[in-house]
């Protein structure tokens, strides 16, 4: 099977330098369109699906592979390859994060500089360290998802986006969630709010820039700076953006704060 076509990827721009984006949970490469094509004339940009997600070949998608964050930065590694790609830049936003964060280790070299747009290394609380969420609630959220996915998605989008006085973003977000096959969904949920990174972030070697929102209520202010302190040399942001979708709500922002790093 072609990577290209597994994954949907396409290359615009002139750049001599790579930067790769990668969507979310329940998003797809769609969610870039305000950021990406503002950096089509430094670089050549990478657009792709997590397989599961937008227009990726849902025939790909392997429970096994995709049972932790390893198998899609695995997927990374090979677009990467495929591409020839070398010290570029990887874009991640939630979830994406740490799949850059876990590619950039598995393949050296291959990105020097990561932006990292609502990173959590881990959603449940543990210990002194806390995530947002008890193991509870995870749970139950995972639960409401299994049981009405269409439900899930009108309740628990508009809440992530955030910007309550602009109810045609959350309205996006819903509609993405909806879009995704529903079974792949609950999967790649489970792996999300499931994982722990923290371990991990301290053999990230690659430069990084953390964009924080504040009012977010997947990755708080205090998780952000978390990963901040744990990444060596990292550099954090805080955005006037509020919510968790920061690339649909202030694109500006975000293009203006990763400007001045990359």
């Amino acid at each position: 099977m072609s990577i290209i076509h597994r994954n949907n990827v396409t290359v615009n721009g002139t750049g001599g330098k790579a930067m790769v984006f990668a969507h979310g949970f329940g998003c797809d490469r769609n969610m870039w369109r305000f950021i990406e094509p503002n950096f089509r004339n430094d670089f050549r940009t990478v657009l792709f699906d997590h397989v599961g997600a937008g227009r990726s070949d849902l025939s790909a998608y392997d429970p096994e592979k995709y049972s932790s964050l390893d198998g899609y930065a695995a997927d990374i590694v090979e677009i990467g390859e495929e591409l020839g790609i070398e010290k570029a830049v990887f874009v991640g936003h939630s979830v994406s994060a740490m799949i850059g964060a876990l590619a950039s280790i598995r393949a050296p070299g291959m990105f020097d500089k990561l932006v990292m747009i609502g990173p959590s290394p881990r959603y449940i609380d543990d210990g002194e360290y806390s995530g947002g969420f008890s193991a509870a609630q995870i749970e139950e959220l995972l639960a409401s998802l299994d049981d009405n996915h269409m439900g899930w998605s009108a309740a628990m989008a508009p809440a992530i986006m955030g910007n309550p006085d602009r109810p045609e973003l959350g309205e996006e977000l819903t509609n993405s969630f909806c879009r995704t096959d529903p079974e792949i969904a609950k999967q790649f949920a489970r792996v999300t709010f499931m994982s722990d990174n923290r371990a991990d972030l301290s053999k990230v070697e690659a430069q990084t820039l953390i964009l924080q929102c504040s009012n977010d209520i997947i990755a708080a202010e205090h998780v952000g700076e978390y990963v901040h302190n744990a990444i060596p040399g990292s550099q954090m942001r805080y955005l006037e953006a509020s919510g968790h979708c920061p690339n649909l709500s202030a694109p500006e922002e975000v293009t203006l704060a990763m400007r001045d790093f990359v």
